[in-house]
């Protein structure tokens, strides 16, 4: 795993896949919330993005998902308004490696999961992260 800051988006505008945080939750319409963070701002740039999710979420749960385009969810809570939960964070670690492993992707940059608008120390995620993460993966925090 390799540390880096800047913006997510550069990243992605680099050409690199990028990991969004998202939860479980759907709304009555089908559509997965994504209200703050990164979530917020894919679903802003990639309108479609809350109807592709919703549709996954709603058939196979709360996973990680290729979303297309370069975007990958990455689950660290079940409902918006919960705080992250470690164990999911590293089930989601688990699952974007397989994808990764899968879909052969040499690099996949992922924002430090529930350190932002979660509450979660990255003293409590970081060795999490590191345990399944290896250098195809960059973890990025914002300037």
């Amino acid at each position: 795993m390799i540390e880096l800051s800047g913006d997510l988006w550069d990243q992605y505008a680099a050409g690199a896949v990028i990991a969004i945080t998202t939860n479980g939750t759907v709304d009555r319409d089908g559509n997965a919330i994504m209200l703050r963070g990164c979530a917020r701002q894919a679903r802003d740039r990639f309108p479609r993005l809350p109807q592709i999710l919703g549709s996954l979420i709603r058939q196979h749960g709360s996973h990680v998902f290729d979303l297309g385009q370069r975007i990958v969810s990455f689950p660290i809570e079940e409902d918006p308004f919960q705080l992250p939960e470690l164990s999911l964070i590293e089930r989601s670690c688990r699952e974007l490696v397989e994808l990764a492993d899968y879909k052969e992707w040499p690099s996949v940059v992922v924002p430090r999961p529930g350190c932002g608008g979660g509450g979660l120390s990255w003293k409590s995620v970081a060795p999490i992260l590191q345990r399944h993460f290896d250098e195809r993966f960059q973890v990025i925090t914002n300037m």
